[in-house]
C-alpha cells in the first residue's frame, strides 16, 4: 500500500514481517507491541502521528491488534538548516553532505557536532565554526594521553568534579539534553588541564563517559592504554550523591527588581545572615544608603531583593 497507508502501519508489520497470512501474529504482536519509545522528525508530528495513531486504533476496534495506543512515548527532534537560516535543500544550494564532513573532521566529530548544536527538539542552523570546536574539544582528549600517570582512584583534586560529571551526563543522557551533558565533559577537561595531569582511572571513566558521543575514538583510547576488554561493555560510571552537592552558589542582589551584583554564599545558608552579607555589600550599601527599606526578600540559594524608595 502505498505513502501514508503503507507508513502509518509499517512498525506492526516489523513485528512479525514474513507473514503471508494475517498482518502479524497476535503472539509477535502481544511480544512487541505497544512500542516502548518511537523518535522522529519533527515534521512527521502532524502526520504521521496523527494517522498511524488512526489506524492502530481502528485495527484495536476490529481485533488486529492487541493495544489502544501504537507507542508509550514518542519524542521528536529538531531539523539542523542550512547555514543560511533555511531548510536544506539542492535547489538552495545550502545542503551539507555528511560525507563530506566525515572526510575532513571525521565520524565522532560530526557525531558529536549534531548532539551539541542545541536542545534536541529544536531547529539549528549548521555552524562550520561550531563543529571545528568539536572537533578541537576531542583533540584535547587524545593528547590526554600524553599527561597519564599511574592511579586507580580520582584525585582528590578532581574527585568532585568527577562525580559530579558522571551525575550530569548520566542524567542528561537520559533526558536527551545531549548538548549540555557534553558541555559537562568539556568543563571536566578543562579541569583536567588546569592539574596538568590524568591518571588512569580518570581517563578510563572519562573515556566511557564521552563513548556514546565519540565511540571511535574513545574505543582507540581504551584499547591502547589497555584498559581491558571492548569498552562499550564496560559498567557505566557510579557517583556519590554527596560529592555532588555545591559547598557555595553564586545568587543575584536586587535592588527593586534589578540586578545590581552577585554574591557566593554557602549552600543553604540562613536568611538573616544572607540579608547582612547582601546589605553589606559595597555596591549595594551606597545604592541602599539613606534610604527607606520597604521589604526585604530572599529565595534560598537564588536572590535578594531589597525594595527602597
Amino acid at each position: 500500500m502505498p505513502q501514508w497507508a503503507g507508513s502509518s502501519w509499517y512498525f506492526l508489520r516489523y513485528c512479525d514481517p514474513h507473514n503471508d497470512k494475517v498482518l502479524a501474529s497476535k503472539e509477535a504482536l502481544d511480544s512487541w507491541m505497544p512500542v516502548d519509545w518511537y523518535n522522529g522528525g519533527m515534521e512527521h508530528t502532524t502526520l504521521h502521528l496523527l494517522y498511524s495513531r488512526f489506524w492502530n486504533k481502528f485495527l484495536y476496534d476490529i481485533g488486529s491488534v492487541p493495544c489502544k495506543e501504537p507507542y508509550m512515548k514518542r519524542t521528536s527532534h529538531g531539523m539542523i538548516l542550512g547555514e543560511d537560516g533555511q531548510k536544506m535543500s539542492k535547489s538552495r544550494g545550502n545542503v551539507i553532505n555528511p560525507d563530506d564532513v566525515i572526510r575532513q573532521y571525521g565520524a565522532d566529530t560530526l557525531r558529536m557536532y549534531e548532539m551539541f548544536v542545541g536542545d534536541f527538539e529544536k531547529t539549528a542552523p549548521w555552524s562550520t565554526n561550531s563543529i571545528k570546536g568539536c572537533k578541537r574539544f576531542l583533540d584535547r582528549v587524545w593528547a590526554l594521553q600524553d599527561m597519564l600517570i599511574d592511579g586507580d582512584e580520582y584525585r582528590s583534586e578532581l574527585t568532585a568534579n568527577f562525580h559530579k560529571t558522571i551525575k550530569k551526563v548520566s542524567e542528561d543522557i537520559e533526558a536527551l539534553k545531549f548538548n549540555t551533558a557534553i558541555a559537562a565533559m568539556m568543563a571536566l577537561v578543562n579541569d583536567i588541564y588546569v592539574t596538568g595531569s590524568i591518571n588512569r582511572a580518570e581517563l578510563r571513566t572519562l573515556s566511557i563517559l564521552l563513548n556514546p558521543f565519540a565511540p571511535h575514538l574513545t574505543e582507540e583510547i581504551y584499547e591502547a592504554n589497555g584498559f581491558g576488554g571492548v569498552l562499550n561493555e564496560q559498567s557505566w560510571p557510579k557517583f556519590d550523591e554527596s560529592l555532588c552537592q555545591d559547598e557555595t552558589v553564586e545568587i543575584v542582589v536586587q535592588i527593586c527588581g534589578k540586578v545590581k551584583t552577585k554574591l557566593n554564599i554557602p549552600v543553604g545558608a540562613e536568611k538573616d545572615d544572607v540579608l547582612a552579607q547582601a546589605a553589606a555589600d559595597p555596591k549595594i550599601a551606597s545604592l541602599i544608603e539613606g534610604k527607606q527599606m520597604l521589604k526585604q526578600i530572599y529565595v534560598q540559594n537564588k536572590l535578594v531583593n531589597f525594595v527602597v524608595k
